[in-house]
């Protein structure tokens, strides 16, 4: 009869259902000289569980933390900062020259190319503009028909 009971508290204890009381059960009898054969298997399972219980650690385990040195790290930050603005303001300033040298390029020594490029500028602000009184010509049309629809 006890060995139906190992057996059940051995099936519940694979399953994960078993309570400490059990399992401490199962440890004394897997430690006993009388373990029924079939389950003589489980036997070095459950004395290693109460060897290794036994052991004791020894390595020492350090407290001390490393320290690291913020004042390093706070002039790494400075430096990368200094970098970044330094570069900002070369940037903006190299920027700031072309701006000069781009705001120049529209002037013209001969009349005739300065006049074409004028026309030429003229035209396709002529052809913009008409584009656009086109669709004011369509929202014309369209209040038109809303006062035939909706007669005041």
């Amino acid at each position: 009869m006890e060995f139906n009971k190992i057996e059940d508290i051995l099936e519940k204890y694979f399953e994960g259902e078993t309570s400490i009381a059990e399992e401490n059960e199962l440890k004394e009898y897997f430690s006993s000289s009388n373990v029924a054969q079939h389950l003589e298997q489980y036997k070095p399972m459950f004395g290693y569980f109460s060897q290794v219980k036994e052991q004791k650690s020894t390595q020492e385990i350090p407290l001390k933390t490393k320290k690291r040195n913020v004042a390093w790290l706070s002039i790494a930050a400075s430096a990368v900062v200094l970098l970044g603005v330094g570069t900002y303001f070369y940037v903006s300033e190299k920027n700031a020259t072309q701006v000069v040298a781009q705001s120049e390029l529209g002037t013209y020594d001969d009349p005739e190319e300065a006049l074409a490029a004028t026309q030429k500028a003229l035209a396709l602000l002529s052809n913009k503009v008409n584009v656009g009184i086109e669709s004011v010509q369509y929202i014309n049309e369209y209040e038109q028909s809303k006062n035939k629809i909706f007669k005041q």
